[in-house]
């Protein structure tokens, strides 16, 4: 009886992750509808933002109902979520070669989303700002995981900005929200040595460390 009734609930666990995945692709070809019918570029592209926000929160969901487990194969999530860069790369007419290394293992759904939204929103700027009129450019992800934390660098090879100087802008808002608030991290931008941007991301694992505790 038991089994009977975990077999149940994982199945309807897996089904409603399933519908909120339909319902966010919903919200995001709407919100890419709208994008595509406006007349002014500032919403254009507020609207095209926020249809890759909702779209990258859907992948994760889509990755949690095609399994048992309310942990995720962060590395096939984040496989998944480089593949919206590639229409970003594509409005700005620049050709990106996006190249990751490391791994990021296996994260619960609580880590999975915000760090999905941050990563979004941190390549999507280094192809809109780092890159921005180049034909062509570089972004390395590097991940390193222990079992205390997570790093991630997020590299390009484009300008660089003056060292100290962070963007204000909504997508720094709210990488810094997800990571800072959230996730209780770090996070560092700064200017490499030549050219380009590095930004660093430190997550500490607690939520894992209290489970297995």
């Amino acid at each position: 009886h038991q089994e009977r009734e975990l077999i149940t609930k994982d199945a309807t666990i897996r089904e409603i992750h399933h519908r909120v995945k339909n319902n966010l692709q919903t919200v995001a070809s709407l919100l890419r509808i709208q994008a595509r019918r406006s007349h002014a570029e500032s919403t254009r592209e507020a609207l095209t933002q926020a249809m890759r926000r909702v779209a990258a929160i859907a992948v994760v969901h889509d990755t949690l109902s095609e399994g048992l487990s309310q942990n995720v194969d962060f590395d096939v999530v984040f496989s998944r979520v480089l593949m919206l860069i590639a229409e970003v790369a594509s409005s700005h007419n620049t050709v990106v070669r996006p190249t990751s290394s490391g791994s990021f293992g296996t994260l619960p759904s609580e880590y999975a989303t915000p760090l999905a939204l941050a990563l979004t929103e941190l390549v999507t700027n280094a192809v809109e700002h780092g890159l921005e009129g180049r034909p062509d450019g570089e972004v390395e992800i590097i991940a390193s995981r222990t079992d205390e934390a997570l790093s991630v660098k997020v590299r390009d090879n484009g300008e660089g900005m003056p060292e100290g100087k962070v963007g204000s802008g909504l997508g720094t808002q709210i990488v810094r929200t997800l990571i800072q608030g959230e996730l209780g991290g770090t996070i560092d931008w700064h200017t490499l040595e030549g050219e380009g941007t590095e930004v660093t991301i430190d997550v500490p694992l607690l939520y894992l460390q209290k489970k297995r505790a």
